[in-house]
């Protein structure tokens, strides 16, 4: 009895009071009340009349209405769960720091309702600490998103994974971030993230081991991964440092590789990366090696164009091999390395949908049957030949290279030829040329080809200063490969010179005040005409070396040395023994007038060299900066007119230095030969054979002094014997200190040699291949001599050394290199001509690399 009049007393009183505030409350509420501040005792139902937002600073009312579902006009039961869940939702967002959901007014049945919010505060910036700043500048690009957005700890932890991430990935596993906000002074309502980060030390890789294994030992199985190498010394290519990406990547590959074994079956049953110690883990990888496979009987379905005993023949597959299905796919689908494949076989005989498909139609004991299912598709022959990318280079120069021509039936390996023949115009970008069939018509058989290519610099400056015979020489070199003659009075096309026809325009001038100049001119037209591949060129230099500046005709340390030259070249393209090889034929004319002038045979009298170059070259080099394939073989044979032979001379009585040299005679072999191959991933390796030999027409007259060979050094022309010596680098030596044995001349007397070899072994490594830079680096060990007569010549007995360099080519520089090297044995008269040398290096002929 007494409970229930308790319960009445306190329903009576609990009505009284929200009656007293609806009374207040009509006809509205003086000032905004929680929602909570409505008895939770009487709840009812309204009508949402409206809804206000206060509080927000940068986020949109409207948008903020929305996402509380407070819709004008939707019935609210108040106070009640309505109410808490409208405040949660807007926590949800993660964007406030305080949520109130408050009621400005109520008219009868209608309330009007306020929300009023306090924003988190917005990032101004990070201040990133303990990096390096190229560290901390990479880190800002990555986190450059997180500006101007709420602080909640969604950001805050994305952006500790960001971090730790882009530092795992470089192999520091153990980095810690710690981040403390404090208030921007600037804005009340940003803050600045101090982010402290802690690289520690790299974590590298102590073992790794396997389980399950049998038929394939650790070490086997250790190469199979190429990016998780144990801390070893002599691994030198393989990273050591434990990246989880590359992890994943080397799992896939050791079980391709145990496939292309023959077990088929093989899988990885668990792996584990285990802490050794603070900066090594301990990979063990558990796996399951299956049986070993064979090939069984081979048969083919849908050939009608080749007989199957052909398509066997390139397949290279017989009963009994062990099964490798990587193999089998690519000698059906390629590449091969000599385009053997059948694919090619189809490809290039216009079958441009072909197909093969290797079913496996019988799997017994270690043995599996194949039905190889070929669909030929029909012949398709170009239509079009689109090219694309050309903004400088005028399309007559692409297309002539191109050796895809309409009408012709599609051929892959004249795809790929055409490809190679665009880079070596040295105009475009080698990595971004792209062929690509389009438009295949199968109702006509036809098939457009676009030639998709990025044009690159390819003029070449050459500005430096250098220091030699105790001169100060400046050179300036200007080489123009995209040149364009017949604009040479069009004034429009000057940018900075006419441009587009693929001709070369090389202007060069050295000078140290008059004691040396050396100005030359060159020219040279690829097809000359325009109607074919004949190649011309045009050259002419004047040089003068004089110590007359100084010393007067009388003193013995006067001399004086002028040299004049022209020459034209003429070549073309041979379709035997195939179309890699070119013929050329050059005709120079050299006049020599010594006066006390060393380096030569004779120092003192007028001489003329009037010689004929025959050069036979085989070109098949994939790319004419970083080869990788292919080689550079060249043949030259050169002569002068036999002068012994008529002119009158008796040289049995002793003729004359004047008589001898006035018109010098001779004939001149050389061999240059390098071969390119890849060794392992982009590893290259170059070698390089080099002869060369000088000879006489009469012996009674003696070797020319002229065209002879100066072994030693980096190869650069010296400008005091810039024309009339074929000079040779050796790396590891002093420039011409290799002479032969008995002679004691030293370089700057050195008349050079009659006979001379070199061998040299060079392993590259790319660093940078891009349009705007190529960079590798190098390995080398090489060796050469030189000898006055074929009674002395020993290719066996050579003067060695061994070092390493790099290269460097710029499209505004050409290729530049630096080398150090170390020569073996001691030159008999010039000690420390050995030892360690630096070479500097170079070369605008990227062709060959002979220089």
């Amino acid at each position: 009895m007494n409970k229930f009049l308790f319960a009445l007393l306190f329903s009576v009183i609990g009505t009284a009071a929200l009656a007293q505030v609806s009374k207040q409350s009509r006809p509205a509420l003086q000032k905004s009340v929680p929602t909570d501040s409505l008895s939770y005792l009487t709840p009812r139902d309204y009508i949402i009349g409206g809804v206000t937002v206060s509080g927000t600073k940068n986020l949109d009312k409207d948008v903020l209405v929305q996402i509380s579902k407070l819709n004008k006009g939707d019935k609210i039961n108040l106070p009640g769960e309505q109410n808490a869940a409208v405040v949660k939702r807007m926590y949800d967002q993660g964007l406030f720091d305080d949520v109130q959901l408050n009621v400005t007014k109520i008219n009868l049945d209608t309330i009007f309702l306020e929300l009023v919010v306090v924003e988190r505060p917005r990032l101004s910036r990070l201040h990133i600490t303990g990096i390096r700043k190229g560290e901390i500048e990479d880190l800002q690009k990555k986190l450059s998103d997180k500006n101007s957005k709420i602080v909640n700890e969604n950001l805050l932890s994305t952006t500790t994974a960001i971090i730790k991430k882009h530092f795992a990935e470089k192999g520091f596993l153990n980095t810690t971030v710690d981040i403390k906000q404090r208030q921007d002074p600037g804005d009340a309502n940003s803050v600045i993230l101090d982010v402290a980060v802690d690289k520690k030390e790299k974590v590298r890789i102590n073992s790794v081991t396997f389980e399950g294994n049998t038929a394939f030992s650790q070490k086997k199985l250790r190469q199979y991964l190429k990016k998780t190498r144990e801390r070893r010394w002599y691994n030198v290519f393989g990273s050591r440092k434990f990246l989880r990406d590359k992890y994943e990547e080397d799992k896939d590959n050791l079980i391709e590789k145990m496939q292309d074994k023959g077990y088929r079956d093989a899988a990885i049953v668990s792996d584990t990366v285990t802490k050794h110690n603070e900066n090594t883990v301990d990979v063990k990888i558990k796996i399951i090696e299956g049986h070993k496979y064979f090939f069984g009987n081979v048969k083919w379905s849908g050939n009608a164009q080749y007989s199957t005993d052909l398509l066997n023949k390139l397949l290279r597959v017989r009963k009994g091999d062990v099964f490798s299905e990587e193999e089998l796919n690519k000698r059906l689908v390629g590449p091969t390395p000599n385009n053997d494949d059948v694919s090619t076989l189809y490809l290039d005989n216009g079958y441009l949908t072909y197909s093969a498909d290797p079913v496996q139609t019988r799997i017994y004991n270690d043995t599996i049957d194949f039905d190889i299912r070929v669909y030929e598709g029909p012949q398709y022959t170009l239509n079009r030949i689109i090219l694309k990318g050309n903004d400088v280079t005028n399309d007559k120069v692409v297309r002539r290279e191109i050796r895809t021509k309409p009408g012709q039936k599609f051929s892959k390996s004249l795809l790929i030829r055409s490809t190679r023949e665009i880079s070596q115009l040295g105009n475009f970008d080698e990595q971004k040329t792209e062929p690509k069939p389009t438009n295949v018509n199968q109702a006509d058989g036809t098939v457009d080809i676009i030639y998709n290519v990025v044009e690159k610099p390819s003029d070449q400056i050459e500005l430096s200063g250098g220091f030699g015979g105790g001169q100060i020489v400046g050179t300036l070199g200007l080489t123009f490969n995209n040149f364009s003659i017949k604009n040479i009075f069009n004034f429009k096309e000057y940018k900075p010179l006419p441009k587009g026809d693929g001709q070369k325009l090389s202007l060069r001038g050295q000078s140290s005040g008059r004691i040396y100049q050396n100005y030359s001119f060159t020219f040279s037209e690829p097809w000359l005409g325009g109607k074919k591949p004949i190649f011309f060129s045009f050259s002419a230099y004047t040089q003068l070396s004089s110590t007359g500046q100084y010393y007067a005709k009388s003193d013995s340390r006067y001399n004086n040395l002028r040299i004049n030259g022209v020459g034209v070249t003429l070549g073309k393209v041979l379709n035997w023994p195939d179309n890699y090889f070119r013929l050329n034929y050059s005709l120079n004319f050299d006049h020599y007038n010594l006066d006390n002038y060393p380096g030569y045979i004779f120092t003192n009298g007028t001489s003329y060299n009037i010689k004929l170059t025959q050069q036979l070259t085989r070109n098949s080099l994939d790319a004419p900066i970083f080869p990788t394939t292919g080689s550079n073989i060249q043949f030259t044979v050169q002569g002068t007119p036999p002068y012994s032979l008529f002119n009158n001379i008796n040289y049995n009585l002793p003729p004359t230095q004047e008589q001898v040299y006035h018109f010098v005679e001779y004939y001149k072999v050389k061999y240059d030969a390098q071969w390119f191959q890849k060794i392992y991933g982009k590893l290259v390796l170059m070698s390089q054979i080099r002869f060369g030999f000088l000879g006489e027409y009469n012996s009674s007259v003696p070797a020319s002094p002229f065209e002879r060979f100066k072994l030693g050094g980096d190869g650069m022309q010296s400008y005091q014997y810039l024309q009339g010596s074929d000079i040779i680098g050796l790396r590891g030596y002093q420039n011409f200190s290799i002479v032969p044995i008995g002679s004691h001349y030293n370089a700057n007397t050195n008349p050079g040699s009659t006979i001379y070899n070199k061998f040299t072994f060079e392993l590259r490594h790319p660093v940078i291949a891009s349009q705007s830079a190529t960079i590798f680096v190098l390995a080398f060990a090489e060796g050469g001599n030189v000898w006055n007569s074929f009674d002395q010549y020993n290719p066996f007995n050579i003067r060695r050394s061994a070092g390493f360099g790099a290269r460097v080519f710029l499209p505004i520089f050409g290729l530049l290199g630096l080398d150090y090297g170390y020569g073996f044995d001691k030159i008999p008269g010039i000690p420390g001509a050995n030892k360690g040398q630096f070479a500097f290096s170079i070369s605008q002929s990227l062709n060959g690399g002979f220089n």
